[in-house]
């Protein structure tokens, strides 16, 4: 971040800043806590996550509100510019974090009214755990501004759209086996492609944070999609047989 003439413009700056960390601390720790309100059948801690969400709303909106006075008042050029357009485009993926992880709370209980496998469980935790780690990192980056440790972010996101297509193959599995999990395996469905949203997102941000410290965007090879919908399940597949 530049240093200015005018100390209060370096302030307004830094206040941004500083606030966007706020929204990143709060959406990782709702996102976390759905997940374990989920695993452990918490509907009290789902309510919780559900509440919090109105923290990422309202600091979007004072984000913002914030971020246009400076340009109005300012009139920032270069990287000034990137630094305040950047932190909308922050401030909004961060916001839609905090979504996911809200929508991942609202469907604790339908989830929890018939106990599905522990194996289950531990794949979502497994996935919230990549891509929460990739969440944490990013903005750990937008903090330091070393935009070469951004090259672990392709690889990553590949791996969390591949854990996402095998959960989304053991839950279909699981509702041929039985129709009765067809309601809670569909809402793990749900939860699992709103992790799988989350990593999405911090790419996204990842791509921000190159273009506000370099001027340049992130080449245009990073992976776009999961592979969910090319799965297909014969009857055999449900039972083990070829």
């Amino acid at each position: 971040m530049n240093t200015h003439i005018v100390h209060s413009y370096d302030e307004e700056l830094k206040y941004l800043a500083n606030r966007l960390a706020a929204m990143g601390g709060h959406a990782e720790r709702m996102v976390d806590q759905a997940v374990l309100a989920l695993v452990n059948a918490d509907p009290g801690l789902a309510r919780k996550v559900i509440a919090d969400d109105d923290f990422l709303d309202e600091t979007q909106r004072e984000i913002d509100d914030k971020a246009i006075l400076v340009i109005g008042k300012r009139q920032p050029m270069a990287s000034d510019l990137r630094e305040v357009i950047g932190t909308i485009r922050i401030a909004a993926d961060l916001e839609r974090v905090g979504d996911l992880g809200k929508s991942i709370a609202k469907r604790v209980v339908a989830v929890t009214e018939g106990r599905q496998p522990l194996s289950l469980f531990r794949g979502l935790q497994a996935l919230a755990e990549l891509a929460l780690t990739q969440l944490k990192e990013v903005l750990d980056v937008y903090a330091s501004r070393s935009v070469d440790r951004l090259a672990f972010m392709r690889d990553r996101d590949d791996q969390i759209d591949a854990m996402y297509t095998s959960l989304f193959r053991e839950l279909l599995t699981y509702m041929m086996e039985d129709p009765r999990n067809i309601t809670p395996c569909t809402h793990l469905l749900f939860c699992a492609k709103n992790i799988e949203r989350i990593g999405d997102h911090a790419t996204n941000i990842a791509e921000t944070i190159f273009y506000i410290v370099t001027g340049e965007q992130m080449p245009l090879e990073r992976p776009k999609e999961d592979k969910s919908h090319k799965v297909v399940l014969s009857g055999g597949d449900a039972d083990g047989s070829q």
